[in-house]
């Protein structure tokens, strides 16, 4: 009789496991206004597994293992550990049940050394009292290092590494905690392949000690190479769950993206783009992009896409001057750029970054300031400022944009999310960009206002722009590209013509080789 492979479309129950788990979720729900983070979503894992977390971003992994570690606390649901009921109301309930969690973003002090950061909150009293025994401290910050492989005096000040010694210092702090549940949000993405190898051999170590590790990861060959069991999210809500030999990356890429998805976002798309405006040979950085090839005509938006780490704001960043290029070329309009970002302004090159709060906008200055600031060498050719002449040119584009605030003297860090986004997109409005590169537009906006975001965006092309469009959201590229080039360590590894832009060739795509 031949085995049958489980249902993936619905959450079959797991493998038995001998005994009770070591921590079990059960029924947890976690609503943020407007958004259903986490519903009903149950969980466990047991001492010695390596248990695989996945789904598209946003699909509630990191909210789930927020509410593990105590840093949310979940609406509804229930918390056992080793089969007693128990309370993770904060980080400290969660680190007394020896929870530890190295999460994507760094919570490093950049200004303290590597020691004081793997023993913050923990350090080893002297004998004189009110003081730390720093010879300790750097003993056992040594062993720490010395565990995970890395070759780094304690002493450093953690701002003078990189981020991949970052990562291995952030990994070093949670092991030196004596964690008994390890939760590793995409630990490998900034790793090189030494590293990484060294992390997978302490995570044996870990397991052949019973700790239990929750590992959440894009990679399939991580996903196959080291996952005992296998849960996916989709939506904030369990889809499915499997075992590593009964099923297939394909399969798994169904459950992520199997959702219906609204076109919410509806346009013509271009059948006849115009000149090319963006023409990338060969180009490689000092932020890690290698011989990367792409091109973007006017008229058409053309996506970049790919997972975590896979090297999509590199590339903007490169291309706009903001890293160092150490080979290849890019030409704008037919003509070679050089140079940093001024050069890139004075070419019509605009760059709408990822963080606008931190990269896109003076918080501390007005609207009308932020409007005009990119602007200025078109709005004052003959080099005097005009008060004037700013105000009139800030208000025509909070007008033409449609941007919520009282004056154009109002302070940009009191608006919303959307107009200031808004507001990042009208300075280079103002500087008369003709190629503009949004690094996640939608990201921390709301339905609304994305909606408004992408019929400006759709505006531009159609006056004749050229736009290159960066977006963690699969189904925000599906249906607002023309085409789109897929990214995966560090490298373009895929073109999507829109008869092949979907969210399922898009995760294929970036997560393994076809």
């Amino acid at each position: 009789m031949t085995a049958t492979r489980p249902r993936l479309d619905a959450p079959p129950p797991p493998r038995p496991v001998e005994g009770k788990p070591l921590l079990e979720l059960k029924g947890i729900c976690k609503t943020f206004p407007g958004v259903k983070a986490l519903d009903d979503v149950s969980f466990a894992v047991w001492p010695g597994e390596v248990h695989m977390l996945l789904g598209e971003n946003g699909a509630g992994k990191s909210s789930l293992m927020k509410v593990l570690c105590g840093a949310y606390q979940a609406d509804a649901g229930e918390y056992l550990h080793k089969g007693e009921t128990v309370e993770i109301r904060n980080p400290a309930d969660a680190r007394k049940l020896g929870i530890a969690v190295i999460f994507q973003e760094f919570s490093l002090v950049p200004y303290l050394d590597v020691a004081q950061n793997i023993f913050l909150g923990r350090e080893f009293p002297s004998r004189i009292p009110g003081l730390i025994d720093r010879r300790r401290l750097y003993r056992e910050a040594r062993a720490v290092l010395d565990l995970i492989g890395l070759d780094i005096d304690p002493r450093t000040k953690v701002h003078t590494l990189g981020v991949a010694q970052q990562q291995m210092v952030e990994i070093g702090k949670a092991l030196s905690q004596d964690a008994r549940i390890l939760v590793m949000d995409e630990p490998t993405a900034a790793l090189s392949d030494r590293e990484t190898e060294r992390l997978f051999a302490v995570m044996r170590q870990l397991q052949a000690k019973g700790v239990a590790i929750v590992y959440i990861s894009h990679r399939m060959a991580e996903v196959f190479a080291l996952g005992d069991r296998i849960t996916v999210l989709r939506d904030g809500k369990l889809v499915g769950r499997a075992q590593p030999d009964e099923t297939t990356p394909d399969a798994l890429v169904r459950m992520m993206v199997g959702r219906n998805v609204d076109m919410s976002y509806p346009r013509n798309f271009t059948e006849q783009p115009g000149e090319i405006a963006l023409e990338v040979k060969g180009l490689s950085a000092k932020n890690g992009i290698r011989d990367i090839d792409l091109t973007v005509r006017a008229g058409e938006i053309v996506g970049l896409c790919g997972l975590v780490g896979s090297g999509r704001s590199e590339v903007a960043r490169a291309v706009f001057g903001a890293d160092e290029i150490t080979a290849g070329e890019v030409r704008v309009f037919g003509k070679p750029k050089r140079g940093g970002p001024d050069a890139s302004v004075l070419a019509d090159i605009g760059l709408i970054p990822e963080s606008r709060k931190t990269e896109g906008l003076a918080l501390i200055r007005t609207v009308g300031d932020n409007l005009a600031v990119a602007g200025l060498p078109k709005l004052f050719p003959d080099k005097l400022f005009s008060p004037g002449r700013a105000r009139r040119a800030a208000e025509d584009l909070i007008a033409r944009l449609r941007i919520a605030t009282p004056s154009s003297n109002q302070s940009v860090g009191l608006l919303s999310g959307g107009n200031q986004q808004k507001v990042v997109i009208g300075k280079w409005l103002a500087a008369g960009t003709r190629l503009f590169i949004f690094d996640e537009p939608t990201r921390g906006i709301d339905v609304g206002a994305k909606s408004e975001i992408f019929a400006l965006i759709d505006q531009l092309v159609a006056e004749g722009a050229a736009v290159l469009m960066i977006s963690s959201e699969q189904a925000e590229i599906v249906h607002v590209c023309d085409r789109a080039y897929v990214m995966r360590g560090k490298r373009i590894v895929g073109e999507l013509s829109r008869a092949e832009l979907s969210e399922e060739n898009i995760v294929r795509m970036g997560m393994h080789d076809e």
